[in-house]
């Protein structure tokens, strides 16, 4: 059983490398916790190492066995196990590998949707002064209205009084 080397294990950048890295270290300690337990049987940690093995070689895109999807189906064909190993006795190896895989379907955010973010940012940025500016339009107009206001009610009430030559017209209602 070979050891993870710990000065390697932080070098993969990728999701892919990171997975293989996380099951590799998973599975050397399942398998070793297998070997030294009364309980566990013999095939035990033969069947750990294989999955393990199996896992990796899933995670970093090199199958031997199997048509190289990330599923359970093809894991087992991987490790040369049936399937019922994954989803009976080792489930939790089976569920490390799903959530793996779930860690890389996970990409960071792509340029594009960067790009269209950065977009959409800029023309958020760009309605809000536009809506900044309309409102003290509209501030201003009222102002407007209001002085008008003020003067056509002067202007009525000099018309009613008789000054000048500006006679007031009766409404027609």
């Amino acid at each position: 059983m070979t050891q993870p080397d710990p000065q390697t294990a932080g070098d993969v950048a990728s999701p892919k490398g990171q997975a293989a890295d996380i099951a590799q270290v998973i599975g050397t300690l399942l398998a070793q916790s297998a070997e030294v337990s009364q309980a566990a049987k013999p095939d035990d940690a033969h069947e750990i190492q294989a999955i393990t093995e199996a896992m990796i070689r899933l995670f970093v895109g090199a199958p031997l066995r199997s048509d190289g999807q990330l599923t359970v189906k093809a894991l087992a064909e991987e490790a040369g196990l049936r399937r019922n190993k994954l989803t009976h006795k080792h489930t939790g190896l089976k569920d490390l590998f799903y959530a793996l895989v779930k860690t890389m379907e996970r990409s960071p955010v792509p340029a594009q949707r960067q790009a269209q973010d950065d977009d959409l940012k800029r023309r958020h940025s760009e309605l809000w002064a536009k809506h900044q500016q309309l409102k003290r339009e509209a501030a201003q107009m009222a102002r407007v209205i209001h002085v008008l206001e003020v003067e056509n009610d002067q202007l009525r009430k000099q018309a009613a009084e008789g000054h000048g030559n500006v006679r007031f017209l009766p409404n027609a209602r």
